[in-house]
């Protein structure tokens, strides 16, 4: 493990992660906002702007490790407002430049296209949406970076990803030279990274305080739903042994890709499992031993024994 640890923190990655969110609604069941959340701010959207939007649902996913990559180097601040005028103002050949290094296949049409596309889009996204919900996310982002960045002094770089990420443990990724973790408020509790050549982005969820301290918390909540089926828990157990692969899985446990990826997740967010990055972006899971601990506060904690 020869790679260091950046915290970042800014509302410009809050923007892009929650415009990806409604956009795609990719994880959308698995996170706390739930569906609900695109029929509601879709009945708040103006329809023109709504309609303004829809394309971008068939749109490549991999244009957001661009943007991504456009907010890891913004040059003029850390504001929203910056960021979209930088956009519009930086010429495709500059913009190509600054993200070609992390992404050696882009093309300078390929950065015009995005550009071109997306800034409009996002200029909607933050007049009719962000920019009502930034200020109550800019403290919680930036008290927890100020946490991870303290940690970061007495942590080692790998221990400080899986504790921020809930169980994400990079190994030896070859010619990975940099990690960049930043907090994130839409995504919880799903941690999103992108692979870049020497530099990973993780995006790791934020903890937000319950709203009603009389209701189960939703740590809790998702803990004991990822349990509640005995082929998560059979699962899990098969997990505890060593890391597995999906295709370890999909052998000795008979089941396909597709319903161990969906019981995968649900245990993930959970906290109940690690995911394990390898070489050549391989992934192997293995049992959380803290999961199983943070259960029994949890839950002692709410029945208040």
């Amino acid at each position: 493990m020869n790679y260091e640890v950046k915290v970042d923190v800014s509302p410009i990655y809050e923007l892009l992660s929650s415009f990806m969110v409604y956009i795609s609604k990719k994880w959308i069941r698995n996170l706390d906002i739930g569906p609900e959340w695109i029929g509601e701010v879709s009945g708040k959207l103006p329809p023109e702007v709504t309609s303004a939007l829809g394309p971008a649902a068939a749109w490549p996913f991999d244009d957001y490790d661009v943007l991504y990559a456009w907010a890891i180097h913004r040059a003029n601040g850390d504001t929203v407002r910056a960021f979209l005028d930088c956009l519009h103002e930086t010429p495709a050949e500059v913009l190509y430049q600054a993200a070609s290094p992390y992404l050696p296949s882009l093309t300078v049409k390929e950065a015009e296209r995005i550009r071109d596309s997306y800034t409009p889009l996002l200029e909607l996204w933050y007049e009719h949406y962000f920019k009502h919900e930034e200020p109550a996310i800019i403290p919680l982002i930036e008290e927890d970076a100020e946490e991870k960045r303290m940690l970061l002094t007495k942590m080692e770089p790998q221990s400080l990803v899986e504790y921020a990420s809930g169980g994400l443990v990079v190994e030896d990724v070859p010619g990975l030279e940099t990690i960049v973790l930043f907090p994130t408020v839409h995504n919880r509790p799903i941690n999103a990274y992108c692979f870049y050549r020497k530099m990973m982005l993780i995006q790791y969820p934020v903890d937000v305080p319950e709203e009603q301290e009389d209701e189960p918390p939703t740590c809790l909540l998702r803990m004991t739903h990822a349990l509640a089926d005995p082929k998560r828990l059979r699962l899990l157990r098969y997990a505890a042994e060593k890391p597995r692969s999906l295709d370890d899985m999909m052998r000795d446990l008979n089941q396909t890709q597709e319903l161990l990826k969906h019981h995968l997740m649900i245990l993930r967010v959970a906290g109940l499992l690690r995911i394990h990055l390898g070489s050549y972006n391989t992934e192997k899971f293995s049992i959380r031993p803290d999961g199983a601990a943070e259960l029994q506060m949890f839950l002692e904690s709410y029945i208040r024994l």
